[in-house]
């Protein structure tokens, strides 16, 4: 015990002999390179249409994209000046921003509403109306394709923006709301009796304790819809048409219209990726945080 005691460095748990930083290594070592190789192994796709997309159509054809890395002259910004000017990328692009920004503050905003009134505002039936909340986040999205087209008829609002941003704030919510819920219990009630004792309302509580207490929850609500709302096929295919479509659906037509242009598939498939990438590295330093709420209590 002493030995091992005294092959260790106290305060920071860290080998202070070769023979146990080898050791710490040998263990260890093996973990950390398989988890860089599986790093490298999701990264490859990526990396690969990145490539893709600075490449000319006939390289594309004549050979596959690690071929660029021995020949930098085959990558051109060419591609992207065509798909810039190109009137329907730019307009799904739009359409993408259109419906997403939308959706996930609407999502946002009603469901820390409804999490705090579930966590810290008592009324008859709470608990009752939040299984209920549970158990919607079981309902298959598939199943309400075909009723909610009807409505949106029946509404004029099939085929538009409003469409898809109504389906995608009804189908996130419940998530949403079961999240932070889950993070908002874990406050100190103390913090609300105390504003309640001094005379705030609850939309003061809200916005003054809970909301800024519960930026990391929210923020990870707020990444998950993004990416879920900015990546979606399945929705803008179904509910918007036209000049409505998003990215995403505009990338399908492409490839249904013109096969095997990767010429124009890649760089604007790239460009879809490029927003929700700078989103969660902005917002990484609380997507972790937000991820382990209510894990301690």
């Amino acid at each position: 015990m002493a030995t091992a005691t005294g092959d260790l460095d106290i305060a920071g748990g860290q080998p202070r002999t070769t023979a146990g930083r080898i050791a710490r290594f040998l263990t260890k070592g093996p973990l950390h390179v398989f988890l860089v190789l599986m790093g490298l192994f999701w990264l490859t796709p990526s990396f690969g249409l990145l490539i893709t997309s600075f490449r000319r159509p006939e390289d594309i054809a004549d050979s596959g994209w690690w071929s660029a890395l021995g020949a930098p002259r085959q990558l051109t910004l060419d591609p992207y000046r065509e798909i810039l000017q190109d009137d329907n990328i730019l307009q799904g692009i739009l359409n993408t921003l259109y419906i997403t920004i939308p959706s996930v503050l609407l999502v946002v905003f009603i469901a820390a509403l409804a999490a705090y009134a579930f966590s810290w505002i008592d009324f008859r039936g709470r608990d009752a109306l939040f299984l209920f909340v549970i158990m919607l986040l079981v309902v298959p999205l598939q199943m309400a394709l075909i009723p909610a087209a009807r409505l949106f008829g029946d509404l004029g609002l099939f085929g538009t923006v409003w469409a898809a941003i109504l389906f995608h704030v009804a189908f996130g919510l419940p998530f949403a709301v079961f999240l932070l819920r889950n993070f908002f219990i874990g406050i100190p009630h103390e913090l609300l009796e105390a504003a309640r004792i001094d005379g705030a309302s609850e939309w003061a509580i809200f916005s003054k304790i809970i909301f800024p207490l519960g930026m990391p929850a929210i923020a990870s609500l707020l990444i998950f819809q993004f990416l879920w709302v900015w990546n979606d096929l399945l929705v803008g295919l179904v509910f918007t048409s036209g000049g409505s479509t998003p990215i995403t659906v505009v990338i399908r037509e492409n490839m249904r219209q013109f096969g095997a242009n990767l010429d124009i598939i890649a760089p604007g498939a790239f460009l879809s990726m490029i927003v929700p990438l700078i989103v969660f590295f902005a917002f990484q330093r609380y997507f972790v945080q937000g991820l382990l709420a209510g894990s301690v209590k």
